[in-house]
């Protein structure tokens, strides 16, 4: 009894100093200071930014995608919403009511007596470009509640191209105006350098001509 308990005493005890040099052996090689540790983990994958960084560039603004719509690309967008609306002048109303000269016109109203849902009548104000655009990028975000059961335009282009087609038929409010971006400091600076050093040198050529 005394040999056996001895055996597994000795072999525990063993097992303990073994376990011991690894671990101190072990601390050598893989160890992990804060001193030691790179200020950037893992690699960097050039011209491909950090999630978040950068922003990309801002959409254009709902002025500037008007003026640079046409009547053909959106008639062309129209066809998805020919199965419920005409556009033509004296159309008949469908699913949908008949959408002539309805740029401008209040919301929800008239059409022909067209039943418009409470959602959509009782919103107020008139289909402005930005109403419209609105309407188009998600109806029911516009008037929860309305019966149009489509789900919307995404592409700002495609809904600008469709109010300038809706537009040509019968009309619409002023066009909003495109947003001028402004000239960054560095660019102005690089402007007006420029302007100076042509004034710089036409006035030698001025003088040698008096």
């Amino acid at each position: 009894m005394d040999d056996r308990f001895n055996t597994t005493a000795g072999w525990v005890l063993f097992s303990g100093i073994v376990a011991l040099g690894l671990s101190v052996l072990s601390g050598k090689y893989f160890h992990a200071d804060k001193e030691d540790r790179p200020e950037q983990l893992g690699y960097v994958i050039e011209g491909v930014e950090a999630e978040g960084a950068g922003g990309g560039a801002a959409a254009p603004d709902l002025g500037t995608l008007v003026a640079a719509a046409t009547v053909e690309a959106g008639e062309k967008v129209f066809a998805k919403c020919a199965a419920c609306h005409t556009v033509a002048q004296g159309g008949a109303n469908g699913i949908g009511p008949n959408l002539w000269a309805v740029m401008g016109e209040p919301i929800g109203q008239g059409r022909g007596g067209y039943a418009f849902s409470p959602a959509l009548s009782g919103h107020g104000g008139s289909w402005t470009w930005e109403n419209m655009d609105a309407w188009l990028k998600n109806p029911r975000a516009f008037a929860d509640g309305t019966k149009m059961s489509f789900a919307g335009l995404n592409k700002p282009e495609e809904r600008a191209a469709l109010m300038v087609y809706m537009e040509s038929m019968g009309g619409a409010p002023a066009r909003p105006a495109p947003v001028v971006a402004e000239a960054a400091p560095a660019e102005e600076a690089a402007a007006e350098g420029e302007a100076a050093a042509e004034g710089e040198e036409a006035a030698p050529a001025a003088e040698a001509g008096a």
